[in-house]
């Protein structure tokens, strides 16, 4: 039995964005998935603007600041030290809700869950807000763009320079954790280089650095101008010649394309589809934009066993109950603790890798919790759960939490207490049966052949009135397995 266009599109929005937004409802069903695609690129084409989070304070504090190592040692006092790491983890957790809203609420999905891919690709966990917030920046400017230009311009970064230690790389005295990353998690992946070329490309990046506020700095008298020789290559190269050679390599768009094959398509890899892709991204030179058109247009994307096959992360899973049902929290920053409990804290990635996804994201504990959401957002339930203290992932408010009820969520422990629109979702199936609801509701819904059974959701609804059963049924149905996948 042919797929229905609404099936399609509802695998095409999860995949290409975070999900069906309730205004698009009406259209699901009637447009193509290349017609809606080609809607997602161009929504997605327009510049997006900058997200600033670092208050007015943490910039004055930066104005004429220039080496970190000043920062650290003499221009500040303890108590001015201590209040900037303050602020910089309060304006972290603001970049935070500032990119959750724009996943939410922006038409440009498609730039959006690219940058989602490439966050999690380009890993970084750095307190510094300013580096967080610049390389954001660099990843939503380059998302659908050149992969060449993201990754030089990455490469460059405060955030990555001061994560991965080449800040430290000084000639002489390389330090190759860098140029060890670059090689294993960034472009070409394990197996594919030697010690060998992981020194020399150390070498090539002597110098690099970059000051307090993200700003690149190249100290001339810090790098080894030296001959050195990767990959085969021999010349006085430089870390951008170095980022080139790597770029060279058809491992490197081998690599990414199997990555991103397994994101966005399926974990379990067609390699003859993705070595496909991998010619093509080669031969457009690393264009991400017509690699992400050659999946998203091509027949076998929309192949049964790739519909409802993943595990939606934490964050696909929070942005899209707020693309479907339209809400005001109160308390925003309970989003936060959701997310630490789930396990994915976007700028806190666990290590360099990146989230490992797919089942990992589930456990006895997370998987109850998940299907605890939507109760929780109808504030039917407590939020009970103390997750495990990092005081990193607490973002330094640890002591403050643990002073309140509810772990830092206010009275009764409630998380999040949303005043949900309700008002477009319910005129959406004004038409619709009261008997066929359960099933119109899970189509909408579900990406699963598999459901639980209407009669059940019917028993646990309230029947009091169409409109109270098609709220419940909904937040039934968003509480089942099924609505973990995608």
């Amino acid at each position: 039995m042919p797929l229905s266009n609404q099936l399609k599109n509802q695998h095409l929005l999860w995949r290409a964005g975070f999900g069906p937004a309730v205004e698009q409802l009406d259209n699901l069903d009637s447009a193509s998935p290349q017609t809606l695609y080609k809607r997602l690129q161009k929504a997605s084409s327009k510049k997006p603007e900058y997200l600033q989070a670092a208050d007015n304070y943490l910039q004055g504090l930066m104005i004429g600041i220039q080496d970190i190592g000043r920062l650290q040692k003499q221009e500040m006092s303890p108590e001015q030290r201590k209040e900037l790491q303050r602020k910089s983890r309060e304006g972290i957790r603001s970049l935070n809700i500032y990119w959750i809203n724009e996943m939410v609420n922006s038409d440009a999905q498609l730039r959006e869950k690219m940058a989602f891919f490439w966050h999690g690709h380009f890993a970084c966990r750095n307190l510094n807000v300013f580096f967080q917030q610049q390389l954001l920046d660099v990843i939503r400017q380059n998302a659908l763009g050149n992969f060449r230009d993201l990754l030089h311009e990455v490469s460059r970064t405060g955030a990555m320079l001061n994560f991965l230690n080449n800040n430290q790389n000084k000639k002489d005295h390389p330090n190759e954790n860098f140029a060890r990353e670059v090689m294993e998690l960034f472009t070409m992946g394990r197996g594919n280089y030697t010690e060998h070329d992981v020194k020399e490309a150390a070498r090539a990046f002597t110098g690099w650095g970059a000051n307090a506020r993200g700003e690149f700095i190249f100290r001339k008298f810090q790098h080894d101008d030296g001959s050195k020789t990767v990959l085969g290559k021999t010349g006085n190269f430089d870390g951008d010649e170095v980022l080139d050679i790597l770029l060279d390599q058809k491992q490197t768009a081998r690599y990414i394309s199997q990555k991103i094959y397994r994101f966005f398509v399926n974990e379990n890899v067609d390699q003859k589809k993705s070595e496909w892709l991998a010619d093509r991204f080669y031969r457009n030179d690393y264009n991400i934009d017509k690699l992400m058109e050659d999946i998203f247009t091509n027949d076998w994307f929309y192949g049964d066993n790739n519909i409802g096959c993943r595990i939606k992360s934490p964050i696909e899973l929070l942005v899209g109950i707020q693309r479907m049902l339209p809400m005001k929290l109160e308390n925003e920053e309970a989003l936060l603790l959701l997310e630490r409990v789930l396990g994915q804290i976007l700028f806190y990635p666990p290590n360099v890798a990146g989230w490992p996804g797919g089942k990992t994201w589930i456990d006895s504990s997370t998987l109850m919790m998940r299907m605890r959401i939507p109760q929780l957002i109808n504030d039917r339930d407590e939020f009970n759960i103390k997750p495990k203290d990092d005081d990193d992932q607490m973002m330094g408010r640890g002591d403050e939490m643990k002073k309140k009820d509810g772990y830092g969520m206010g009275k009764a422990g409630r998380p999040i207490n949303a005043e949900v629109d309700w008002s477009a979702y319910l005129k959406f199936y004004d038409s619709v049966p009261r008997e066929q609801l359960v099933n119109d509701i899970s189509g909408i819904l579900l990406q699963t052949k598999k459901a639980v059974g209407p009669e059940v959701i019917t028993q646990y609804a309230d029947n009091s009135s169409k409109e109270n059963f098609i709220k419940t049924a909904t937040l039934q149905i968003m509480s089942t397995p099924e609505y973990q996948l995608c």
